[in-house]
């Protein structure tokens, strides 16, 4: 079963799966995927290029897989990659990647908002919360489980980590390590994001933990990797204090400021 309103232009090329909702004024071009259950809102564009899976939500005015919005593009084919049980509310713009990576990537269960834009080959991991207008510039990687706050904008190249949360309104310009708090302008440490980790289940062992190996890190005075040798050689190495190791030793772009 399909409920597709008179007034929507499907392409006869478009694979549409079962039980999906396609509102007035809507535009489906070809070589489009919507998987089983999705409900597209009226007056949506799914360009060419698109993939949606299962039981997606895409409310009014919403743009997805349009060409990207950098000057190197030159039409080459891409494509955006959006997963199972996303929810895109208004007026948000999601492109396709360039021949960089070839793809745009959203992973499942996040909750992208009004006015959201993600740029051209941005990766982005499962159950991640944009809250209204935030913008992310090309090549942003975002974690599982993080969140940014409205009107955020995001640097190009940057990398946020899993289970952090950014403040609305501030710009981030570095890359933004897993479990903390971020704010400030410019963007910094602002302790550890302990209500989410709790709301994810972490236990208060591993929570304190996090915060003596942030306090090293960005409270000690000592240079990043003098913080990550005492890390290294006092901490129990679980694989939470692992993956602050290995996410700051990667940093292309520099972690932003304590």
């Amino acid at each position: 079963m399909k409920k597709i309103h008179t007034s929507a232009i499907v392409h006869p090329e478009a694979c549409i799966g079962n039980n999906v909702e396609i509102g007035p004024f809507s535009i489906i071009e070809k070589n489009v995927h919507i998987g089983d259950d999705c409900k597209i809102g009226s007056h949506v564009l799914i360009a060419s290029g698109t993939s949606l899976a299962s039981g997606c939500r895409v409310f009014k005015g919403a743009v997805l897989g349009t060409d990207p919005q950098d000057l190197k593009f030159g039409g080459e084919e891409s494509r955006l990659e959006v997963g199972e049980r996303v929810v895109i509310r208004e007026f948000a713009t999601l492109n396709r990647g360039t021949k960089d990576k070839g793809v745009t990537k959203v992973g499942s269960d996040c909750l992208i908002m009004a006015y959201v834009h993600i740029a051209h080959d941005c990766e982005i991991g499962d159950r991640v919360i944009l809250a209204n207008a935030v913008n992310l510039a090309g090549h942003v990687v975002i974690e599982d489980d993080a969140g940014i706050g409205g009107m955020t904008p995001v640097h190009q190249f940057v990398h946020i980590g899993s289970h952090c949360f950014i403040g609305g309104g501030f710009r981030a310009h570095k890359d933004v390590p897993p479990f903390i708090l971020a704010s400030g302008d410019p963007l910094g440490y602002a302790g550890l994001n302990s209500v989410g980790l709790r709301r994810k289940n972490f236990s208060s062992e591993t929570r304190s933990l996090l915060k003596q190996v942030y306090k090293i890190i960005f409270r000690s005075g000592l240079n990043m990797n003098q913080a990550l040798e005492r890390v290294q050689g006092e901490f129990m190495q679980t694989k939470e204090v692992r993956e602050v190791i290995q996410f700051i030793g990667k940093s292309q772009r520099g972690i932003i400021r304590s």
